[in-house]
């Protein structure tokens, strides 16, 4: 096909800040994991589909099957959709008090 571009699963984007590996990273409607350390303005490949271990609020139970949301203020993983982009869902049980929460990732529209 010549229309191709590619499989979508990684993104290539400009950091919309300085981003460290691993970070959360909304770009727009867009949400994925960065691949590698980049400061503001350089590209930065976003992983947008697997499972991964995310920062979440302390104080929040998470069961499995929970929808999940990205609040890009605090960088943190929450089950609160206002203001928040929707991300995923819960893989496993985050007990409160926790700091991770482990994400499936899902396409962002």
């Amino acid at each position: 096909m010549k229309n191709y571009v590619q499989k979508g699963e990684n993104l290539t984007v400009p950091a919309p800040a300085n981003v460290l590996s691993g970070a959360g990273v909304v770009l727009g409607s867009i949400f994925g994991v960065a691949a590698g350390d980049a400061t503001s303005g350089a590209p930065v490949d976003l992983v947008t589909e697997g499972v991964f271990e995310l920062p979440k609020v302390s104080a929040l139970a998470i069961a499995i099957g929970d929808v999940v949301y990205f609040d890009n203020a605090t960088k943190l993983v929450s089950k609160t959709a206002s203001g928040n982009i929707k991300i995923g869902y819960a893989t496993a049980v985050s007990a409160n008090p926790s700091a991770i929460a482990t994400v499936k990732l899902i396409p962002t529209i």
